[in-house]
């Protein structure tokens, strides 16, 4: 089959399109054709190698933590997926990725895929969504009423706390450059702040109950931002580089996201999109031999929205 692996860390010129064996799926396992995988910025850094302490691969890997596709074959002790189920998932951050024509993947791990949207575009879903769904609720526990404010709005993650903020009763506050805004608002924000012409922290006049930070940010800034956030609040963070600040003698909470794979959280959020209540977005959508060129672009800050990549004859 064809795939794209790099054989060393660094730059995105080591990721190589290339022939490679096809997997076999062993028990517990399924076998998923690939419809689409997806870029997410994870995967620049595991490129980059920047990752290996916690997160160690066996070189060569195939990257893409994202599938969509179509059950294959079926490994020794499966009974659901079955051959010929569309699904989504999840994949480890260790294991051999989807940026390929099959992978390999966990059948437990898996969801059954929305039948309202092409399988491929269902593929800028799974790992963001999952962000989105545990920050808000896992970590946060945001109920109806409260405000929350999420910084990087316009981002793939921030499309998705949006909209699940906002169904969840939630008054959102968003911060989203000018060219974003409008997508922000029709999304569910009640409040905009567009963080380029204005000093964010100064602009929330009244505390919020939740800051979900998704955007890099200095510590001055991230400290600012969490002085909005009202007396026994929380700050949830996803740039783990930047650690989420706390306030014990305010009761304010600063957690650090690491998502996790969940197929039930995954099939709960695809029956939402399935329902109209959850849009996935996708921004730009490439091939697997350009896969290079969007870890290029991406290094460029020149990407915009969710990149779904698909085997090139698809």
């Amino acid at each position: 089959m064809k795939a794209v692996r790099f054989h060393q860390y660094g730059d995105p010129d080591v990721l190589v399109y290339e022939e490679v064996n096809q997997p076999t799926p062993g028990a517990g396992d399924v076998l998923v054709r690939v419809a689409a995988t997806t870029f997410n910025g994870v995967d620049a850094n595991i490129r980059a190698g920047l990752m290996q302490e916690p997160m160690p691969l066996d070189l060569p890997h195939i990257p893409g933590l994202d599938v969509a596709g179509t059950v294959e074959e079926v490994g020794e002790g499966v009974e659901n997926p079955q051959v010929g189920d569309r699904v989504v998932g999840f994949l480890p951050f260790t294991a051999d990725g989807a940026a390929a024509e099959y992978v390999v993947a966990a059948a437990d791990g898996l969801a059954p895929a929305p039948s309202s949207v092409p399988l491929a575009d269902a593929a800028a879903l799974p790992l963001v969504g999952l962000t989105a769904w545990q920050a808000l609720h896992e970590h946060a526990n945001l109920t109806s009423g409260q405000r929350i404010l999420i910084n990087g709005a316009s981002g793939a993650v921030g499309g998705y706390a949006v909209q699940l903020a906002k169904s969840a009763g939630a008054h959102v506050i968003a911060t989203a450059g000018p060219q974003a805004l409008e997508a922000v608002q029709a999304a569910g924000a009640a409040e905009l702040i567009d963080w380029t012409a204005t000093d964010v922290a100064a602009a929330v006049e009244e505390p919020v109950d939740v800051l979900l930070n998704l955007a890099p940010i200095n510590p001055d800034d991230f400290g600012a931002l969490a002085s909005r956030v009202r007396d026994g609040g929380v700050v949830v963070n996803t740039t783990v580089w930047m650690p989420a600040p706390s306030d014990p003698s305010r009761g304010v909470e600063g957690i650090d996201l690491y998502v996790r794979s969940d197929a039930a959280q995954l099939a709960h959020l695809v029956d939402l999109v399935d329902r109209g209540e959850l849009r996935i977005e996708v921004g730009q959508r490439a091939g697997l031999k350009d896969l290079a060129r969007v870890h290029s672009e991406a290094a460029a800050g020149k990407l915009t929205g969710k990149v779904v990549i698909t085997p090139d004859d698809v």
